[in-house]
């Protein structure tokens, strides 16, 4: 995934919705197409859902992306994805859990990352109002982004589980037989994955990827995520928690590759409590999957634009992102 770029594929909800009452009886907000847009656009609970910045900006699924010349703005929006959709709902606070979470890791992990600063740039607050981007901005360096997203899987789940039971290996990776889902696997294991001209991202082979971008890097990826990964677990573990599987992303700078984009943050991993971990069946998580079950079970047809989140379900999200967030730095967030 290209830092800051929606993916091929991404399928944004509109932002304007054809029936008032549809705005007026969820956690949305109708925007004024008549005049220009504001800073700042939030939802009635609160959630920022995009900012427009008097500067060149590129927009992802959550982030906003400004070219400050030398480095990039990167400020992290409360919205949420799931299925390829940009859903209408925001989950409030949930820009800066994730920017303050990957702060944490890239403060603790033995890897090179292009974090300069979370602090926003003076030259900027003197022009305009920028307190809403206060805990939710990293100014970063600007990387040549591999094309690649480097997955570590330690259990057995989601599109790795599926693969298994079709053909008893991921990626790759043979597996002994009779795993069930969630058990944990013999030693992580290393999945590549590379975006699709439409719809999903595409597990591949460490072999397809190394043909793509040269064995000796693909060596170097598949090693530092790894690494990455163990250490990250034990931490993890260290809290009480589980991390089931995550994907990280690299670039160049200078020739040196550099941990980019979010590391190790709900949107990015699965993580599950240790204390109630069964292998069996599907773990309650700390992440969106909570988001993905519900628009699952709610008769949406993954066709036609996501409804609106429920507030309990906004409400059970932001909560668990937030415990994710303090169990794992042992901050409290505010």
């Amino acid at each position: 995934m290209a830092l800051g770029i929606a993916p091929a594929g991404i399928r944004p909800n509109r932002l304007v919705a054809d029936s008032g009452s549809f705005w007026q009886s969820n956690c949305m907000s109708t925007p004024n197409e008549s005049s220009p847009p504001d800073l700042y656009r939030f939802d009635a609970c609160g959630a920022l859902l995009s900012t427009h910045l008097p500067m060149p900006r590129r927009s992802g699924k959550v982030r906003d992306v400004y070219d400050l010349g030398d480095s990039l703005m990167i400020v992290s929006s409360d919205r949420i994805s799931a299925f390829d959709y940009i859903l209408p709902s925001g989950i409030p606070n949930k820009g800066r859990l994730l920017t303050q979470m990957s702060r944490f890791w890239f403060s603790i992990l033995p890897v090179r990352h292009h974090l300069l600063t979370t602090e926003i740039p003076e030259t900027l607050s003197q022009k305009f109002d920028t307190s809403p981007l206060e805990g939710r901005t990293m100014i970063v360096e600007k990387a040549d982004v591999v094309p690649f997203e480097c997955v570590v899987r330690g259990y057995l789940e989601g599109s790795g589980l599926l693969e298994y039971q079709a053909t008893g290996e991921i990626c790759g990776n043979a597996l002994p037989q009779g795993l069930k889902q969630c058990d944990a696997l013999p030693e992580p294991i290393f999945t590549p994955a590379t975006k699709a001209e439409e719809g999903h991202d595409e597990n591949v082979s460490f072999d397809r990827m190394a043909s793509d971008i040269g064995t000796e890097l693909a060596e170097k990826l598949r090693d530092q995520s790894l690494r990455i990964y163990r250490v990250a677990s034990e931490h993890a573990a260290s809290k009480g928690l589980i991390i089931a599987d995550t994907k990280f992303e690299f670039g160049r700078v200078d020739d040196e590759l550099v941990l980019v984009d979010e590391v190790l943050t709900p949107d990015s991993s699965r993580f599950w409590n240790a204390a109630s971990y069964a292998p069996g069946s599907a773990q309650p998580s700390f992440d969106k999957q909570f988001v993905r079950e519900y628009l699952s079970q709610c008769g949406w047809d993954k066709q036609s634009d996501p409804p609106p989140l429920p507030a309990e379900v906004i409400e059970r999200t932001a909560a668990k992102y937030t415990e994710a967030f303090e169990r794992i730095t042992g901050e409290t967030f505010s």
